[in-house]
């Protein structure tokens, strides 16, 4: 498939996918004449990019996370690294802090929404 049909199904821009490819996190093969061809396994790829940049991981540590992690195509996938295990599992600890510090923000806003909603009774 053609780029604009990959960001069409992946739901990401064109610029993305240049952008995903520069830092060698997605791989486009090319038809004869220059223009970029992905296979069916791209927009998979493409969503597991965009959920790992959404929790805050970097496109180094997405980059050495990937191989370690089996496409729906069955490609291979890589062992991690001890030192990639570690700070995997401190990127891990920080999620869980946002989340920690999210929930209590809920909790101050329901208590907000609570007593607001009582004075206006």
């Amino acid at each position: 498939m053609r780029i604009g049909e990959l960001a069409r199904r992946a739901g990401v821009s064109e610029r993305s996918l240049r952008y995903y490819e520069k830092q060698g996190l997605l791989t486009a093969g090319r038809t004869p004449g220059g223009h970029r061809e992905y296979g069916e396994w791209a927009v998979d790829r493409v969503v597991r990019i965009q959920v790992l940049f959404a929790a805050g991981l970097n496109s180094t540590k997405i980059g050495q996370l990937l191989p370690c992690m089996r496409d729906p195509d069955g490609a291979p996938s890589e062992r991690a690294t001890g030192r990639l295990v570690a700070e995997l599992a401190e990127e891990r600890q920080r999620i869980d802090r946002m989340i920690d510090d999210l929930v209590r923000t809920r909790d101050i806003l329901d208590e907000v929404i609570d007593t607001a909603s009582a004075v206006r009774s």
